[in-house]
């Protein structure tokens, strides 16, 4: 309910109180687009003598508005002049009451003044100022509060630095990519580079190469460059490289998957092991709480159930790198009983006691799960599942390529997730994305394969003789 002109008086005042949070920093940043550093960038706050990231100034001041369009006068004011005067920074935590007090009223055009003050958690002032308002002549009263959109921050970037700081402290590892021809297949790698990640050797026509980083306003100067013809030469050449340790893992440019994978399991100069190989997207899902691993995605079509437990094995041991000791692994289905006329039903049963019985080592699995099932613990309770992995699965085994590729493109682009794709079981990581994924994604890959790496260097350490 508002107050008319008629019924304010002076000396009549209005409190509202709120807490300085990050999400506040960055809406307020995204709706007015001040990208102030000494706002948004702690090292830039640090710099300026600030202990903390501090608001907008006009932060207080939009809850000055808010105290006046909603409390005092009310719903129908209308802001006529402002004047205020920033006194102390607002940084993250702090506590602020905005008081409003009716300091005179003009009978001849309705208007009122009033006195506003912001005062932190310690009672020092942050804000001080005057407010001139054309006051409602008519009483609005709702029968129902206005209720505001829940708003979520997606912040990709930021995302996308957590995981690069994982291995901020690590060395980078050598990375050969084969064909970078493309603007985003040549950004990425050189990211990377930028950050630390790895060290890429450019597989490819060298002119071509030269001439897209010039054209991109990249800096090759102190990258390696080896010329190949064309992509299946390229694929070669880099695969020779990881065959013999010049590169600690593998990167697909622009060229076809198709090219780069042949040359990775020939039987005489590839990189093939015991183990099949396979793909793991591995998803950073705003809306879920932990890294989600899908396979396979990309690489086996419709694999069996001898497939499966490679498949399986491959993404466990990429959630070790990644540093979940003991992944929960979601073998999904349409269903989530096993069922004689689906066969992924079949296979997930299968898969969960070849693990009780040791053939699939390090996670503990659950299937046949439907989707529903695997990512939400209130779809499980409510079916009366009762499993450590329900609801909160970190690997997801898909039935075959099309259902994982079509879940992990969903996630991506439906969901915002941060997307990385890389291919085990050979010799060495194989950073796999799509021709479509932007340089971020191919940053993102280069830190998975980079983790993978590291591990490894880590159990060779432990494991000599293995």
């Amino acid at each position: 309910m508002n107050r008319t002109f008629d019924e304010i008086h002076v000396g009549d005042t209005s409190t509202l109180k709120r807490t300085l949070q990050a999400e506040d920093v960055k809406i307020f940043a995204i709706m007015t687009g001040d990208v102030n550093p000494a706002v948004l960038d702690p090292s830039s706050a640090e710099g300026g003598g600030q202990r903390q990231v501090m608001a907008h100034g006009m932060w207080s001041g939009s809850l000055i508005s808010t105290v006046l369009g909603t409390q005092l006068p009310g719903p129908g004011t209308i802001l006529i002049d402002q004047s205020l005067h920033f006194s102390r920074p607002v940084v993250l935590g702090d506590s602020l009451t905005v008081t409003v007090t009716v300091k005179k009223k003009f009978e001849h055009n309705r208007h009122i003044l009033l006195d506003c003050v912001c005062v932190n958690q310690d009672g020092l002032q942050t804000v001080n100022g005057t407010a001139e308002v054309l006051a409602p002549s008519q009483k609005i009263q709702r029968l129902q509060r206005i209720e505001l959109p829940d708003i979520r921050i997606d912040d990709k970037i930021e995302r996308l630095n957590r995981l690069k700081a994982r291995v901020r402290d690590l060395a980078p590892i050598k990375v050969a990519v084969a064909y970078p021809c493309d603007s985003e297949s040549l950004r990425g790698p050189v990211q990377a580079w930028e950050a630390g990640i790895i060290e890429p050797v450019l597989v490819g026509p060298e002119e071509r190469i030269r001439a897209l980083a010039e054209e991109n306003q990249l800096d090759l100067s102190r990258i390696r460059v080896v010329h190949a013809m064309h992509g299946r030469d390229a694929a070669a050449v880099a695969v020779s490289l990881a065959r013999s340790g010049d590169a600690e893992a593998l990167m697909k440019g622009s060229l076809h998957t198709d090219e780069l994978l042949a040359e990775v399991v020939s039987g005489s100069s590839g990189l093939r092991t015991q183990r099949r190989i396979s793909h793991v997207f591995v998803m950073d899902v705003p809306t879920y709480p932990g890294p989600l691993l899908i396979t396979d995605a990309a690489v086996n079509i419709a694999p069996g159930l001898e497939e499966k437990v490679d498949i399986t094995q491959n993404a466990i041991d990429l959630a070790h790198a990644l540093g979940i000791p003991e992944p929960k692994v979601a073998i999904l289905s349409a269903v989530e009983t096993v069922n004689p006329k689906i066969p992924s039903t079949l296979d997930a049963a299968a898969l969960c006691k070849m693990a009780d019985r040791g053939q699939i080592k390090g996670g503990v699995l659950d299937g046949p799960l439907a989707f529903d099932n695997a990512v939400s613990l209130l779809a499980a309770t409510i079916k009366g599942i009762r499993s450590v992995v329900a609801g909160q699965a970190e690997i997801l085994v898909v039935p075959n390529l099309e259902s994982g590729n079509m879940l992990a493109k969903q996630l991506e682009y439906l969901a915002g997730a941060l997307s990385a794709g890389i291919v085990l079981g050979a010799k060495v990581p194989i950073i796999l994305t799509s021709r479509a994924d932007t340089a971020e994604s191919r940053v993102a890959s280069c830190v998975i394969a980079s983790l993978v790496a590291q591990h490894r260097r880590a159990l060779a350490a432990s494991f000599p003789e293995g």
